[in-house]
């Protein structure tokens, strides 16, 4: 059986990707470490090719956050072959905008709540 998690090739990237997190991941991470929520979270876990943000691996359930590139015709793309490579692995894929979390993280953290229990 091949590997898929935290493949070696991308721990630099995984560890550059940890030290360089958007003020919108550090908010969502205080409210997500320390299994708060009931379950534990990794953040900037690979998972095949991809890094996501947060993976929760008790319930197969990746969280990102998108920032404006996300909205462009080349990354919407990228983001639904990725959520297509998830899906084929029985892993459930929570979106949110850095505007919702910049806005309403209480409303985040309920909804990441509700799709764990």
């Amino acid at each position: 059986m091949t590997k898929i998690y935290n493949i070696s090739k991308l721990k630099d990237r995984r560890v550059d990707l940890r030290n360089k997190q958007t003020p919108q991941e550090i908010l969502l991470w205080s409210r997500l470490r320390r299994e708060q929520l009931g379950f534990k979270f990794r953040r900037q876990h690979s998972i095949g090719g991809y890094i996501v943000d947060f993976y929760c691996p008790a319930k197969k359930l990746v969280i990102e956050i998108d920032g404006s590139q996300h909205f462009e015709k080349e990354s919407k793309e990228y983001d639904k072959i990725r959520s297509y490579y998830f899906k084929g692995l029985n892993i459930k894929v929570l979106r949110f905008t850095n505007e919702e979390i910049n806005t309403n993280i209480d409303g985040v953290t309920q909804k990441i709540f509700s799709k764990l229990n």
